[in-house]
């Protein structure tokens, strides 16, 4: 059977066993979230075989260094294997502010140690001590001046439970800086764009709409946020204030009661509309199927679905 290395440890699996579930079992704290190769939480450095599912998941660069996630390769053969370290391989953070958007949603603001290149839309991997968790960016990179995320805290969680402790001056690390789905294209300036978030998923799309602001964008620009009642439209204000100032913005605040009749009467103006989806899979399923009903081509959806913990 293969064996696994790690620092002065090694044991054996049986070949074929998936990396995550090999290391987890014999103490190894990796984290994970989606198990689907979408969060990266699981990085690891790696140095023999595995038969990886997504080898695209990561860069060539990524891939050359040794780097694999955990959750889809498979031990084929020996490997030595040395597990993400956020205080050697990420990016450490101050803790900016930290405050409660709604009781159950939470607006952390870091400033990292050195400046960070990214994309409004882009998601980054946060580390709380060993805990980890990808979030989306929901702040401007040219505008504002720190990295905001929104935090979804309705449900227990280990990183969650960690970020209700945080206060302006603790430390964090950040991990993997992805490209994710939700990204402005200049190019797009004229046609209509219909951003559509659900719960926290508006995150994102809060900094792709002021990026496609600040690009001037021309054509007709349709916010839509499905949240569970009135009270969790917490971007409702600015929002708002967007629109007022802005003629070619509208904002639609549904809520789940409402979808069904909602999405019913949701009509296309025109097929070369953009749309731009985030949130709850279940949500995104809802949205898409009433979309492509509604004429909209496939390749005009992007959709980056909040996958749910494993």
């Amino acid at each position: 059977m293969p064996e696994l290395h790690v620092g002065e440890r090694h044991w054996s699996v049986p070949t074929g066993n998936n990396l995550l579930d090999a290391l987890n079992q014999a103490g190894v704290a990796v984290p994970s979230s989606c198990r689907a190769g979408s969060c990266h939480a699981c990085l690891v450095r790696c140095r023999g075989e595995v038969q990886d599912k997504q080898p695209d998941a990561l860069s060539a660069a990524q891939r050359q260094e040794g780097w694999r996630l955990a959750c889809q390769c498979q031990v084929i053969g020996d490997l030595q294997v040395e597990a993400f370290d956020p205080l050697n391989d990420g990016l450490a953070a101050r803790v900016l502010r930290v405050d409660w958007l709604t009781p159950s949603v939470l607006r952390l603001r870091l400033q990292p140690e050195r400046g960070l290149r990214y994309q409004a839309g882009q998601h980054l991997v946060l580390w709380a001590g060993k805990v980890a968790r990808p979030y989306s960016l929901a702040s401007l990179p040219q505008v504002d001046p720190f990295l905001e995320f929104h935090l979804d805290c309705r449900l227990p969680g280990e990183f969650s439970d960690a970020a209700r402790t945080l206060k302006a001056g603790d430390s964090l690390h950040l991990g993997e800086l992805r490209g994710g789905a939700l990204q402005y294209d200049p190019d797009w300036q004229a046609r209509p764009l219909w951003l559509i978030g659900s719960g926290t998923g508006i995150a994102p799309l809060w900094g792709v709409l002021r990026e496609a602001l600040r690009q001037d964008h021309q054509g007709a620009i349709r916010v839509i946020h499905l949240a569970h009642d009135d009270s969790a439209h917490y971007l409702a204000e600015p929002l708002a204030a967007l629109a007022a100032s802005h003629s070619n913005l509208t904002v639609e605040l549904w809520t789940a009661a409402q979808l069904a009749e909602a999405l019913a009467q949701l009509r296309l103006v025109s097929r070369q509309t953009l749309a731009l989806l985030c949130g709850h899979p279940a949500s995104i399923e809802a949205f898409s199927k009433r979309l492509f009903l509604a004429g909209l081509p496939r390749n005009q959806l992007l959709a980056d679905v909040f996958l749910p913990r494993s």
